[in-house]
């Protein structure tokens, strides 16, 4: 078990996304002030907050929105909608543009769909000067076929940098109501997270409705990163500083965690040891291997 112990906790490979706050991008007002929310990624949403018949009008505004947002500590996606829809491939020659850094794509239900995807990515950043490979994936997966085919999914492409649990439309497809306690979506909440750290990506956990009870988005958000999220897809900005602070290590588990590497090179490896006490409990590798991860993770989402 030890040996893969190192990959167990978010490190610096797993992109930095606490906080992903979708903006509607025919609201211009919300567009104007999505930057100074502090989110780690910004979504310019084209699907579920847009009318059918407003599809065609928002791709002109998402692309004046990539050129013109000014861009300082965050990274800038565009949620594209599903191929079952025939809508993305006009998304995607629209958005994707020198300043784009992302495409979350909805209704992602297979590793062909990703794999068809990153191709069609190669070919618009060759046609717009975009460095190859620039802009990353961060699959929605929400559907149930969708959920068996997570891991896939995840692994499909090296653009994949984080994949989202939708809780709202997998409980659509599964012909499920929601419940205050989301106990039945639980399953499928914890299968993308799992996906998400085999694939070592970041995961992101489903959007919450409720924007205004901070002891509510606390508790859910406490409750996501205890699955293995490592974010929080957000449709507010009040949503976006207690997620970046959930999503952060705490002061006192860095302090703990420097302390138990400390103690375990200088009294464990330097002595051959596989197992040391620190403070009265058993310190072995693979604990070991979870405090250096957790204190990679604190300087990889430092201010």
């Amino acid at each position: 078990m030890s040996d893969l112990a190192p990959e167990a906790t978010p490190g610096p490979e797993y992109t930095v996304m606490r906080s992903m706050m979708t903006v509607p991008v025919i609201v211009q007002r919300f567009v104007d002030k999505a930057p100074a929310a502090g989110a780690d990624a910004i979504c310019l949403d084209l699907e579920d907050s847009i009318p059918p018949a407003e599809k065609a009008a928002a791709r002109p505004l998402a692309r004046q929105a990539i050129e013109a947002m000014p861009r300082s500590g965050f990274a800038l996606y565009v949620r594209v909608n599903g191929y079952a829809t025939g809508l993305t491939e006009a998304d995607l020659a629209a958005v994707v543009r020198p300043g784009l850094d992302g495409i979350v794509l909805s209704k992602a239900d297979s590793a062909e769909m990703i794999a068809g995807l990153d191709a069609h990515l190669g070919r618009l950043e060759a046609e717009h000067g975009i460095e190859a490979g620039h802009v990353a994936i961060v699959p929605l997966i929400e559907t149930a076929k969708g959920m068996m085919e997570a891991y896939d999914v995840c692994r499909a492409s090296p653009r994949v940098s984080g994949a989202i649990f939708g809780a709202e439309d997998f409980a659509t497809d599964m012909a499920i109501k929601r419940t205050d306690t989301a106990e039945e979506v639980l399953w499928a909440r914890n299968m993308v997270a799992v996906a998400c750290h085999a694939a070592r990506i970041a995961a992101i956990d489903t959007p919450d409705p409720n924007y205004s009870d901070e002891t509510h988005l606390r508790r859910e958000m406490t409750k996501a990163k205890s699955l293995g999220y490592t974010g929080k897809l957000c449709i507010h900005p009040t949503q976006v500083q207690i997620a970046n602070e959930i999503f952060s290590p705490a002061e006192d588990e860095v302090a703990e965690a420097r302390a138990i590497v400390a103690a375990f090179e200088r009294d464990g490896l330097a002595k051959g040891i596989a197992a040391i006490a620190v403070d009265g409990k058993m310190i072995d590798t693979p604990i070991y291997w979870r405090a250096r991860r957790l204190v990679e993770w604190a300087e990889a989402t430092k201010p």
